[in-house]
């Protein structure tokens, strides 16, 4: 008996030590990354001590499987879709799967607009999740040579907690692309019927749901519903590509200018899915002139080494996600399967943040300086905290004071708000 109980001792120190041996501590560099992290997700909710020892997986990566994974992993998602442009869940459904999956940081980045934001905060709240608000945009890039031509390019552009800087400006700029959509959509209908291969518009439009300007995978779509392909994946590969038979651009702006207009707004550019790229080269030395911030690298196959020494090369951020859009099947990569360093979600926020705080003094200080109502609702857009519209608002009161000093203890730490001077809010109170 004593044998089996001393055999069973040393069976019990081989699991124990096997299941010690799957946990690696972090470098110095990756606990003070995790520590920063931390603090930005979860703001004055979490504390982490410095000598507290963490340790994560064997990769030291936020990583993801097919289950819920454990609270105190810190998942990032960069880039996602819903319904209101090409994915096929709503913003709230997809924060209740991002959830499911342990995301603890989810970027909402539809095709050329911001409508989902709001949706998603509020579903995001009753799940403990940070939004960073997002959008992918559509541009094209134009090789200024003989012998190159035309290419589309899509930017991620990632903004703060108060959205945009200039929201009119940026919205009007999107606006314009989904404009190009639907003359886009109409184009491949177009080509569709030539190669004897009907679409009805409307079944397009129905597809794409009320005030959803229409793209490829809506058409493509249609197409499967019609019974001209069996599926997307056929669609896409026989007559939609980029370049083929039923392609066609719309009114895509330049993507530098579009790089331009997210540093001007007081967001983080980033150029999405490189590989799919004929030029990538050329188009990331350009685009990094133009103030491009970083590209995408990490995939859910693992990290693309040849973009990984580019981004390296021109001194860019290093960042990835799913690009998930609900679609199903095995050929979509899982809501916040992409395992990011958090060495690298720690460059990321180093580079946001400050251009973030920037952004979020640049709209208060557009309030103090003209305190009406609409300057109000630009800093509220995305807040938890609303005001009554039509009160009047023509002077900055305590109320108001109060209720931006809230926003601003969620969007940021206090040694943020005091190196962007955020007093100026509580001064400009007792000014006549």
């Amino acid at each position: 008996m004593g044998s089996n109980s001393c055999n069973h001792n040393k069976h019990s120190k081989k699991k124990n030590n096997k299941r010690s041996g799957t946990k690696k501590r972090m470098t110095l560099e990756q606990s003070l990354a995790y520590k920063s992290v931390t603090e930005w997700v979860f703001l004055d909710t979490l504390s982490c001590s410095p000598n507290s020892t963490i340790a994560i997986d064997d990769d030291f990566k936020v990583k993801l499987l097919h289950t819920k994974v454990p609270a105190d992993k810190l998942v990032f998602e960069l880039h996602s879709h819903s319904i209101c442009s090409d994915g096929f869940l709503s913003p709230s459904k997809l924060v209740e799967r991002a959830h499911q999956f342990g995301v603890k940081v989810l970027s909402l980045t539809d095709h050329d607009t911001m409508a989902g934001i709001p949706q998603a905060l509020e579903a995001a709240r009753k799940f403990g999740i940070k939004i960073i608000p997002g959008v992918e945009i559509s541009t094209i890039f134009n090789p200024r040579t003989d012998t190159g031509s035309e290419e589309p390019v899509h930017v991620l552009a990632y903004y703060s907690s108060c959205g945009p800087s200039n929201y009119e400006k940026l919205d009007q700029f999107l606006a314009n692309i989904r404009e190009g959509r639907y003359l886009r959509a109409e184009n491949m209908i177009s080509k569709l019927n030539k190669l004897k291969l009907p679409i009805r518009w409307e079944n397009v439009e129905k597809i794409a749901g009320d005030g959803v300007a229409p793209g490829r995978l809506h058409v493509a779509r249609a197409m499967v519903e019609a019974g001209h392909v069996e599926n997307l994946k056929q669609a896409f590969s026989r007559y939609l590509y980029d370049g083929g038979p039923a392609y066609s651009t719309g009114s895509e702006p330049d993507a530098e200018e579009a790089v331009r207009l997210v540093c001007e707004t007081g967001g983080v550019a980033v150029l999405a899915h490189p590989w799919a790229l004929k030029n990538p080269v050329a188009i990331i030395r350009r685009l990094k002139e133009a103030g491009l911030h970083g590209l995408e690298v990490y995939r859910s196959d693992g990290k693309l080494a040849a973009f990984s020494d580019l981004a390296d090369t021109y001194d860019l951020l290093k960042l990835g996600g799913s690009d998930y859009h609900a679609r199903g099947g095995s050929s979509e990569s899982a809501l916040g399967s992409v395992s990011l360093p958090m060495v690298a979600v720690h460059e990321f926020l180093k580079v946001a943040r400050p251009i973030w705080c920037g952004a979020i003094k640049k709209t208060v200080d557009r309030y103090i300086t003209e305190p009406t109502e609409s300057n109000l609702e630009h800093i509220l857009r995305y807040a938890k905290i609303k005001v009554v519209k039509g009160g009047g608002v023509s002077s900055i009161t305590t109320r108001n004071v109060e209720i931006i000093h809230e926003c601003l203890s969620q969007w940021l730490t206090n040694e943020e708000q005091k190196s962007f001077d955020f007093e100026a809010v509580t001064l400009a109170e007792d000014k006549p």
